[in-house]
């Protein structure tokens, strides 16, 4: 097992000081807020802070937009899922609006500030997991992990990554290093990673890719239960099953972005890959 007394050491010993330039675009924010309630005439309404806002938003490559035009908000406790076709810019969405990519042309805001992902206070509020093999090759799983955690302040460090090993069967594997890993467990580590430090909103990009339908089902149901907790998620799916569990509404996305319910992105989904 890890032990270590300086996240500041272990970052030095790669060639680097904290906070690490991680691969990783998992980024420090404040832990989920539950939602506030309040009572108006008696009745108690839940008021939900707004996460993300996407205006009039076209996203592609030059000038040329890969899908129709995006508009939603997110809210604490909301779970909004992006589906559709296969190339039709779901991912490219997905980074425009936490300011990976450039819009062409609107607006993304991330708690009322425009998303940019250099700034400290974006930082604070985002994490993500796309589909990215990123990871520094001379560190094993739990130094990984370790990095991750440490430098964004959780605390009990080797508590919970042994609970996240657990959780994602890699405690076997917590001594090896990257390029020893099964492309599976390599995204199981990615997805470890997003839960060992503190987030408010989380946006992943088909997390369910590589796991088999086991942990499928058990990353949903712990999403689900956080996202009641107060996290607001955005991801990409193409489990009509994944997204069943998880999401509270969806967005199709194609060169006609269409809004659905849950139900009915997941029919879209089943018509368009019925082995899905």
């Amino acid at each position: 097992m890890l032990r270590f007394s300086s996240f500041r050491s272990l970052c030095r010993g790669h060639g680097t000081e904290p906070p690490c330039p991680l691969p990783y675009t998992f980024n420090h924010m404040s832990k989920p807020h539950k939602p506030t309630k309040t009572a108006t005439g008696g009745s108690p309404t839940v008021l939900r802070p707004e996460l993300v806002r996407a205006e009039r938003l076209r996203v592609g490559y030059g000038t040329k937009p890969v899908c129709g035009e995006i508009a939603f908000t997110l809210r604490e406790s909301e779970a909004i899922a992006l589906v559709g076709p296969n190339g039709a810019g779901k991912s490219t969405v997905l980074k425009t609006v936490v300011g990976q990519l450039e819009a062409i042309s609107g607006k993304s805001h991330i708690r009322g500030e425009e998303a940019d992902d250099r700034r400290l206070d974006f930082r604070r509020e985002v994490a993500m997991v796309f589909d990215d093999d990123a990871f520094f090759p001379a560190l094993t799983v739990e130094e990984h992990l370790a990095i991750v955690a440490a430098g964004h302040g959780s605390t009990e460090v080797e508590e919970l990554i042994d609970t996240e090993l657990e959780f994602f069967g890699l405690t076997d594997e917590r001594a090896a290093l990257p390029h020893n890993l099964s492309s599976g467990q390599r995204r199981r580590m990615l997805l470890a990673a997003a839960f060992v430090r503190p987030r408010s909103l989380l946006v992943l990009d088909e997390p369910e890719q590589r796991l088999d339908t086991a942990m499928r089902a058990r990353l949903a149901a712990r999403l689900r239960s956080q996202v009641d907790d107060g996290l607001g998620l955005l991801l990409v799916t193409h489990d009509p099953a994944f997204l069943s569990a998880v999401a509270t509404r969806a967005i199709f996305v194609d060169d006609e972005v269409k809004k659905m319910t849950p139900a009915q992105a997941a029919l879209a989904i089943s018509t368009e890959n019925p082995h899905a």
